[in-house]
């Protein structure tokens, strides 16, 4: 049992020094990114006729990044915000519509929020690319002057 256990250990050591490295210097695998899940969840359109997407996406942008993050499931939200003028657009396909959320009863309450939409077929960084003649759409939507711009669980009933 010994001999096995030695010629093991020899036969290891020759193989990383034959290899030109050591465990103890191999470079870790790079990180890879969220998959981009490009599948549509919502569709609206805009005052100026602009058909916006939102897509599923991955854990930075897209449905399911502000939908666990900032508490945002449902599309009648997104669109209620999409269908009038862009509020705020920086020439680079980058629009922000603002939208106010108003509930009524006992406890009346009215929150702000954002819907941002990225109005190109790739991301800023270049990292995310929608395909041929589609656009990114919505990347991230947001309640303003909440905690942690999380929106009110009321705006999902």
């Amino acid at each position: 049992m010994r001999k096995i256990i030695t010629l093991s250990a020899t036969a290891l050591t020759a193989a990383v020094l034959l290899s030109g490295t050591s465990p103890a210097q191999a470079k870790p695998n790079p990180v890879i990114p969220d998959p981009f899940d490009k599948r549509v969840r919502c569709t609206s359109t805009d005052a100026d006729g602009r058909k916006i997407v939102t897509r599923y996406g991955n854990s930075q942008f897209g449905w399911n990044h502000f939908t666990h993050r900032h508490n945002i499931k449902k599309c009648a939200i997104l669109n209620a915000a999409l269908k009038d003028k862009v509020d705020r657009n920086d020439g680079h396909g980058r629009l922000e519509y603002d939208g106010v959320a108003i509930k009524t009863g006992g406890k009346p309450a009215q929150v702000k929020f954002v819907v941002i939409v990225q109005y190109t077929r790739k991301t800023k960084d270049g990292r995310y690319d929608a395909g041929k003649g589609q656009k990114i759409g919505v990347v991230n939507a947001f309640c303003r002057n909440q905690p942690n711009n999380k929106c009110p669980a009321w705006m999902n009933q």
